[in-house]
């Protein structure tokens, strides 16, 4: 399992789209992988649902999401 917390990518005014493509990328079949967030990433979620990822998304405590993405096996 990778986890990319993009909460202070995203704080630093930064976008952590190419980090967390770059983890999804190197993920092994049946991998997960855990995206932390200030906001649910909707446009994230389509992208690697479209590159065959499923997802389960969870709000967290203080408005934060934890979106956690599997690569088919």
């Amino acid at each position: 399992m990778a986890t990319v917390d993009a909460r202070p990518i995203i704080a630093s005014g930064n976008e952590p789209f190419e980090t967390i493509m770059a983890a999804a990328g190197a993920l092994d079949d049946g991998e997960e992988l855990v995206v932390l967030a200030p906001f649910e990433p909707v446009p994230l979620e389509g992208v690697l649902s479209s590159q065959g990822f499923s997802y389960e998304a969870e709000a967290l405590d203080g408005g934060d999401w934890r979106v956690t993405f599997r690569r088919p096996s």
